[in-house]
């Protein structure tokens, strides 16, 4: 079976590296790149701005290479140092603390080539859940702080192969769902806004409360944050839409409840998994969802599990 995954994957890649030679960027706006490859566009953004918020300090340095070292330091002393590559993409993410670094993300280790965007619904079978749907994908508005804290930290619902890059499982919806997801529904957005009103921020409580004490536990976990849209505008206009929302509620889990932005991860999806099958405007599809996806980054015997 491994063999036969292997043979897919290489072919797959194969494949990909085809795509990546036609690469076309369409839009490039506030610190995003938009990237058509192939039949697929994607997103691509810059999350140091972020990252800078509340800081006592920021220095970048350009690498030989064409990449950039950024360290942003904080007012306890800890020290986040992110590398990017040419591309601006992220190499490796660590944190130093009383002079110990310890990596949230390491993609040095990866021996393949992470330039190409892979199909994994082409390499691996079809997904199968056997757990009840309210189980795999939970409504925070109706689901106790413990329940979610518990979503969270429940084994992927299949088998991870391998450790995965940050854009493989950023980039393919078949490999994030090997993970149950917290759909964040009390969020509302107003159509072409990613703004979160004031009164919204309680909607956020038991989900940032839930990431505290898993960090807690374990301050290396790594958080994806998910930017939806529904159907109506522009396929460019709506993934940087989404972008910006999976940023809007990063900002807050960090500037209201204190939730470190380097185990935050944002990306944006436009309107490519609609949560309502409809072309009009739905409030239902503006809406932001939540993995941990550290499994699927480092995988260790007791979180590359079944499903129970």
């Amino acid at each position: 079976m491994r063999q036969e995954r292997e043979r897919r994957e290489a072919s797959e890649r194969r494949e990909a590296e085809r795509r990546a030679a036609e690469r076309r960027v369409l839009d490039r706006t506030e610190g995003r790149v938009i990237v058509r490859e192939g039949n697929k566009t994607v997103i691509y953004s810059d999350d140091i701005s972020r990252f800078r918020r509340g800081s006592s300090d920021f220095r970048m340095e350009r690498l030989d290479d064409g990449g950039r070292r950024v360290v942003v330091i904080r007012p306890d002393g800890d020290r986040i140092v992110t590398v990017y590559d040419a591309r601006d993409r992220i190499v490796s993410r660590s944190r130093i603390k009383n002079g110990r670094e310890v990596f949230l993300i390491d993609n040095r280790r990866h021996q393949h080539d992470d330039r190409v965007l892979l199909n994994f619904g082409s390499v691996l079978p079809p997904l199968r859940i056997e757990i009840p749907r309210e189980e795999y994908i939970v409504d925070s508005r109706q689901a106790s702080q413990a329940q979610i804290e518990e979503t969270f930290l429940a084994p992927p619902v299949e088998i991870v192969e391998r450790a995965y890059t940050l854009d493989e499982v950023r980039y393919s919806n078949r490999l994030r769902d090997k993970v149950r997801r917290i759909d964040i529904d009390a969020i509302h957005f107003s159509t072409g806004s990613a703004d979160i009103a004031r009164d919204q921020y309680p909607a956020l409580d038991g989900i940032a409360k839930s990431i505290n004490d898993i960090l807690y536990d374990n301050p290396d976990e790594v958080f994806l944050i998910e930017g939806h849209t529904d159907a109506v505008g522009s396929e460019i206009s709506n993934l940087a839409l989404s972008d910006r929302r999976a940023e809007s509620v990063a900002a807050a889990l960090t500037d209201y409840y204190q939730v470190p932005p380097e185990n935050l991860v944002t990306q944006g999806y436009g309107e490519e998994d609609l949560k309502v099958n409809t072309q009009a405007a739905s409030a239902e599809n503006r809406r932001v969802t939540m993995r941990r996806i550290t499994p699927l980054l480092n995988p260790t015997a007791a979180d590359s599990g079944t499903q129970q």
